[in-house]
């Protein structure tokens, strides 16, 4: 009879809605060998994106698994296990070599025949092709922004984004905070290191020196967007610059 490893993980870059919780991929990983009967040698549970091969545990768990430790997996599903063509591969090659005999998922078949591993490679392809498909996605919702003249990416420091309306909006406690800043600059009576030092200004907004000349440098976030796109960021930006380079020669 073979021994498993039970395998839990739950990634940063997938919404919670779309993929069970590590507690309860746990609860249902357990109820679920307890009904086919499953001897659980040990359970692994990881926090970590599985786009890129590297990760610590799941590398842990691959290595005892060649030492002998266990000859089988229990997941949640295939893309728990890997989203990348390299540790897809690596659980391919380990059952090719009798080092994993079984896999068992609640929510995928698996059998350890060559059908059984062609519909397990397509099952490693879709998921590798669900976060390809989301980082396409997620620029091309990016560049729609700067088309609209909205701000591609996590709002500035007086602002705050509206997750449900998918836009900025501004931040109750501190935009008047940094609204002043600029008000007090604008008056010439203040260098950045004045206002860095002056409460409850710079303090409160959490600027210094270097963050503040950032927030003028709009153009500088544009990176990946293509050559017209970045043009229309930097023209956006021009006065920003000039601003910029006015307080770097004066402090």
């Amino acid at each position: 009879m073979s021994k498993f490893f039970l395998y839990a993980r739950k990634s940063t870059d997938e919404p919670d809605r779309q993929i069970l919780s590590i507690e309860a991929q746990i609860t249902e990983l357990r109820e679920f060998g307890e009904r086919e009967h499953l001897e659980i040698v040990q359970e692994f549970v990881e926090s970590q994106t599985a786009k890129e091969p590297g990760r610590p545990i799941f590398n842990q768990m691959l290595s005892l698994i060649e030492k002998g430790f266990a000859q089988g997996i229990l997941a949640w599903h295939p893309d728990r296990l890997a989203r990348n063509s390299v540790d897809g591969g690596r659980i391919i090659y380990l059952i090719d070599t009798t080092k994993i005999r079984e896999l068992k998922f609640p929510t995928f078949w698996f059998d350890a025949t060559p059908q059984g591993k062609f519909m397990l490679n397509i099952a490693f392809g879709q998921s590798k092709y669900y976060i390809d498909n989301l980082s396409e996605n997620v620029k091309r919702g990016l560049r729609q922004k700067v088309r609209r003249g909205e701000y591609p990416g996590v709002a500035p420091t007086g602002y705050l984004n509206d997750k449900v309306n998918h836009k900025m909006v501004k931040d109750p406690e501190r935009y008047r905070l940094v609204q002043k800043l600029f008000e007090l600059y604008a008056t010439k009576n203040y260098s950045l290191k004045d206002l860095r030092n002056e409460p409850p200004y710079a303090k409160s907004a959490g600027f210094g020196c270097g963050s503040f000349l950032r927030r003028l440098h709009p153009s500088a976030e544009s990176g990946g967007y293509s050559r017209r796109l970045q043009n229309k960021i930097t023209e956006i930006g021009l006065v920003s610059r000039k601003i910029g380079r006015i307080i770097c020669s004066r402090n």
